[in-house]
């Protein structure tokens, strides 16, 4: 009992100084990656299927392209399609059954609104709510507590790739609230950061362009 009792005030005290480093400004990095002050706090297409989140991201990136040649990229992501341009060795740690395609795949491009796209065996579906075609897609969970938005604005360059999550969680526990803050958040970042990037990668080499 002792023993276990010192593991858990370990643990309990190595999560209070993870929360102390991540602080309010690393924070803040974690959840705007790459977005412009006025993408992190514009009203985005999307927002109202889940009004109050506890976890909201938004995370962006320029493409060398227009909206048009990063679209199908996004319709033909998903389990057993055409994945989702990260880390697909950590997503299959977790049974998502995921295999990043680098080229549009003709048979995913087929994507309409009320669609359900499995995540993995065990987790929700995630149902196409916003379909907008070369402007914005946005699914929301069968449970309602996840709502992935994807939006795509023109610009000088190209294309603005703008990447929104809002989560609600339902358990407010001081653990899963830890657990949500220190591991979930900077993990979250991780995979959606080499998504972008991903994305951006493949969008501009069909395109014809170097790497940047």
């Amino acid at each position: 009992m002792k023993t276990w009792m010192t593991a858990g005030a370990g643990l309990a005290l190595a999560g209070l100084a993870a929360g102390v480093v991540y602080s309010k400004a690393a924070r803040r990095w974690c959840l705007t990656w790459g977005a412009t002050a006025e993408e992190a706090t514009a009203r985005l297409l999307g927002d109202e299927l889940l009004a109050d989140p506890d976890i909201k991201s938004t995370r962006a990136i320029s493409v060398a392209v227009p909206p048009a040649a990063v679209w199908p990229w996004l319709v033909q992501m998903g389990s057993g399609r055409g994945g989702a341009y990260t880390y697909d060795w950590i997503e299959n740690l977790f049974g998502l059954g995921m295999h990043s395609a680098d080229e549009i795949l003709p048979q995913y491009q087929n994507l309409s609104l009320g669609d359900v796209l499995p995540v993995g065996p065990n987790g929700p579906g995630m149902r196409v709510k916003i379909f907008e075609p070369e402007r914005a897609l946005a699914f929301r969970s069968v449970d309602g507590n996840w709502v992935w938005a994807f939006h795509l604005r023109p610009d000088p360059g190209g294309t603005r790739l703008i990447s929104r999550n809002r989560i609600a969680v339902p358990d407010a526990s001081w653990p899963s609230r830890v657990v949500n803050r220190v591991v979930m958040e900077p993990g979250s970042l991780i995979m959606e950061r080499r998504m972008l990037l991903g994305i951006k990668e493949r969008a501009e080499r069909a395109a014809g362009l170097a790497a940047v």
